[in-house]
């Protein structure tokens, strides 16, 4: 089979795209996606807090797909831009003109040695995926005090304040309850500090001293002794690198990620062990293949793996393929735009938006964003999710 235009994913990024095309007059589109299911991750952290339930996190994805786009249920096994040709696990061939690769990325838990294990455990949990987002509620809710891990690798992942804000959540649970005095919560990520935006940080920084955690940058979970409750670290420094090992009661890990082995595999994917799509950072279209863009968390755009990345990622693209099948260079440009809502509290988020720069990129007039609001904990748990299912995913904005 052939398509005009070919969209490899149907999470965020891959459903935003296909219903902007449709709305734009492309007819000829095509949607690769295996699932049946669609989820809203961003609110797997207040799945872990207890405050929604799974169910209200996912829809059906024949609800999703845009009227007109083929849907090719089916997953994606081997890409062949030189051809113009996607398989797929099924045996299927679909030739395309312009191809959008969108297909998110992985959970690497292989990557740390025992960390698979460690989620199966009585003791460990992560809210990145939806079946262990319940458990971490159930963990936090029962936990009467000890030592706790919160992990979260250097290498990119989507949402990369969602380490944190599980950690801020469980202790504003354990406050309420009043034994967060008897809980030891140690926050350890490869990254070099708690945010890259200095505005920010600075509140996070105020956050982390309000409940007592004790922060670890730079420090790599490297491996997991799920039965004896014990976490390796490897923490570089300026004299070199040196590993500890914590024991501990409640294990909360993020995993590292990495793009798809079909992409990691294929000409389209970039150097190292995470295969990154390379894209121009301004117009998502791929270094090499000018007939190819990706966008999501599977490009290599510097800048946060999130959602609202993509909403403003996917009218790029769009803008961009239209100019090319009119026979015009693309001319629109993504600025770098992202946005973390961090949830420092049942009831208070900080929503962190910046742009290429790493300067703030505020978006909602007359408020001070860069404090922690009740207002904006409103609009994580009830705003967001309208936005998402009713406005973008149908491809209004």
């Amino acid at each position: 089979m052939h398509h005009r235009i070919v969209i490899v994913g149907g999470g965020t990024a891959g459903i935003s795209v296909a219903a902007r095309l449709r709305r734009a007059g492309q007819e000829d589109v095509a949607l690769i996606e295996p699932s049946a299911l669609h989820y809203y991750q961003p609110l797997w952290t207040l799945v872990g807090a207890g405050v929604v339930p799974v169910g209200r996190t996912r829809r059906l994805e024949s609800a999703l797909v845009p009227r007109g786009v083929r849907w090719i249920q089916d997953a994606a096994a081997n890409l062949d831009p030189d051809r113009r040709v996607v398989e797929t696990a099924g045996g299927a061939r679909v030739g395309y003109d312009i191809l959008v690769c969108c297909p998110g990325l992985e959970l690497a838990w292989d990557m740390v040695p025992g960390l698979a294990e460690a989620m199966a455990g009585p003791s460990g949990s992560s809210n990145y995926a939806p079946e262990l987002a319940p458990k971490t509620a159930e963990l936090v809710g029962r936990f009467r005090g000890g030592e706790v891990l919160v992990c979260a690798p250097g290498s990119p992942i989507k949402c990369p304040g969602a380490p944190q804000k599980s950690a801020y959540l469980a202790c504003d649970i354990w406050r309420r309850r009043g034994i967060l005095d008897d809980v030891r919560v140690t926050y350890a990520t490869g990254a070099g500090g708690i945010f890259g935006v200095p505005e920010f940080a600075r509140v996070l920084e105020g956050v982390v001293e309000r409940y007592g955690i004790n922060t670890r940058f730079s420090t790599e979970l490297v491996e997991v002794d799920p039965e004896g409750s014990k976490a390796t670290f490897e923490t570089t420094g300026p004299e070199g690198t040196a590993r500890e090992t914590l024991a501990y009661d409640l294990l909360l890990a993020t995993p590292p990620q990495r793009a798809p082995a079909f992409v990691r595999d294929s000409p389209l994917g970039g150097e190292g062990p995470f295969g990154w799509v390379p894209v121009d950072r301004h117009h998502l279209r791929h270094v090499t293949y000018p007939d190819v863009y990706a966008l999501g968390d599977v490009c290599d755009a510097p800048t946060s793996k999130t959602g609202a990345a993509i909403r403003r990622e996917a009218p790029v693209v769009v803008a961009n393929i239209l100019a090319g099948l009119s026979g015009r260079e693309p001319s629109a440009r993504y600025d770098g735009y992202a946005a973390c809502p961090f949830t420092t509290a049942l009831g208070k988020m900080l929503l962190a938006e910046f742009d290429y720069s790493l300067a703030p990129h505020p978006t909602i007039p007359l408020l001070d964003t860069q404090r922690e609001r009740y207002d904006m904990w409103l609009l994580k748990r009830y705003g967001l999710p309208f936005f998402y299912w009713n406005v973008m995913l149908r491809g209004l904005g």
